[in-house]
């Protein structure tokens, strides 16, 4: 208690003058979960259609190292990719940016493969009946009934990243974390505060956002 009572009078009153340089660490931040969100999206939706029972081409070696991927990247934190890619990469926005999507795959595979599993199995045969391609039927019979799910998705891992991506920086991934570790490495306490609220102002902004289009989508 004494201890958080003297680190609590050392943080007040926050040093606003601090947050003109905080916006580039921020735009930062987003960018990262934002193009990183996307990058795994990019690589999640064919490795779910290659999990899912009713469309892998294989289920003896395909769907098994489909479901490794999966199970690969979900077990692995975003830290501990920030800390391997940041040793690859060097520190800085790339490396988090792939540290999110890394981390995302399995997550947003995950959800997509058991939509994939639970569409309405009558329309895909309605289409396939008709001499449809294996693609005509993906097209017509599968996309359109798993969208609203992979929107949802989407929003929903974006909104997690945004939430990742701020604690990035403690392990030189680049965005705002990069500036928190900075100010307590100098022990700047009143900076830490307004960087805390800025990441409590920045959350609660993409839980908004998020909530809105999922209401949406839905």
């Amino acid at each position: 208690p004494r201890v958080i009572a003297d680190i609590g009078s050392r943080m007040v009153p926050p040093a606003w003058s601090y947050v003109p340089t905080l916006w580039q660490p921020l735009w930062d931040t987003l960018n990262i979960a934002t193009l990183g969100t996307l990058l795994a999206l990019v690589m999640a939706v064919p490795v779910a259609f290659m999990a899912a029972s009713n469309t892998t081409p294989n289920t003896y070696i395909v769907r098994p190292l489909a479901l490794l991927v999966i199970v690969s990247s979900r077990s692995i934190n975003s830290l501990i990719w920030a800390l391997l890619l940041v040793a690859v990469m060097g520190p800085g926005v790339l490396a988090g940016v792939f540290a999110i999507s890394l981390r995302s795959i399995g997550f947003i595979a995950k959800l997509l493969y058991e939509a994939i599993e639970e569409i309405d199995t009558t329309q895909v045969e309605a289409i396939a009946s008709t001499g449809a391609s294996r693609t005509q039927v993906m097209a017509w019979g599968i996309l359109p009934q798993i969208m609203p799910a992979f929107a949802g998705i989407a929003v929903f891992r974006w909104d997690i990243n945004i939430r990742e991506s701020t604690v990035l920086g403690l392990v030189g991934a680049g965005g705002i974390g990069l500036q928190l570790q900075s100010s307590l490495n100098i022990l700047a306490w009143p900076q830490v505060t307004v960087i805390l609220l800025l990441i409590i102002a920045t959350v609660l902004f993409s839980e908004w956002v998020s909530a809105r289009v999922r209401h949406a989508i839905i």
